[in-house]
């Protein structure tokens, strides 16, 4: 029998609407989830709910992905709002918060992408610059620091596809800058004392990474660190 693919939990995103399915849904970019697949993980949308209930929700879980989406709600960070704000949702912020306290806690890979690293920063006590017009609908080159987990995936260098209109501001406990835009804009994080594989990328690798080795690179050294996870039993034993 083939080993199982390691089950990559990937929280939903609230749509306000979707033609095929007539009202309201939940989605994830298909461009994310196919390259999970593409690296041998099994992507599972998860529907964003009571965030006490992510603990056990989240056992499953060989590894979290949180994906890209709307803005965080400014007071998650102690912060005032902004005109630039867009799809705002603070149940969608709660539940994506609590998905990111758990899976560093638990030691669960965890790859944090645009939102999602955002979303980390400030689980971790961190804030966000509100608005970065310059970055978003470009790409650009992003300088990574030596010695890092990105540099050993990607190299010294690499062309990044952002759409980030927010971006981190002050760092959240442990983390640390380990790629820049030209203009010094933080373009990922990683968290040394993390129990778990982490990383965080402001810019979406799903968009080239079926291209681009570089950043199919990144989803298949997320998947690995899964995989590690992935029970004998075929089933995540609880």
């Amino acid at each position: 029998m083939a080993d199982r693919r390691p089950l990559i939990v990937v929280p939903a995103r609230f749509s306000a609407s979707a033609s095929a399915l007539r009202y309201r849904a939940e989605v994830g970019a298909r461009a994310l989830l196919e390259a999970v697949y593409a690296a041998g993980g099994e992507p599972l949308l998860m529907h964003p709910a009571d965030p006490g209930e992510v603990p056990p929700r989240l056992s499953i879980a060989d590894g979290v992905l949180l994906p890209g989406g709307g803005d965080l709600h400014p007071s998650w960070a102690g912060q005032g709002s902004h005109p630039a704000e867009y799809d705002v949702d603070v149940d969608q912020d709660a539940f994506d918060l609590a998905v990111a306290s758990w899976a560093l806690e638990a030691g669960r890979p965890l790859l944090a992408v645009c939102r999602g690293a955002q979303v980390v920063n400030v689980a971790l006590g961190g804030d966000v610059v509100q608005d970065l017009p310059g970055h978003r609908h470009r790409v650009h080159l992003a300088k990574t620091a030596p010695g890092t987990l990105l540099a050993s995936l990607t190299g010294d260098a690499l062309e990044v596809s952002c759409f980030h209109h927010q971006g981190l501001g002050r760092l959240g406990t442990g983390l640390e800058v380990v790629a820049e835009a030209a203009d010094g804009v933080p373009e990922a994080v990683e968290l040394p004392s993390a129990r778990g594989w982490f990383l965080g990328l402001q810019w979406h690798p799903e968009d080239t990474a079926a291209t681009d080795p570089a950043q199919a690179a990144l989803f298949a050294a997320f998947v690995a660190a899964a995989r590690s996870q992935t029970p004998q039993c075929g089933v995540r034993c609880v």
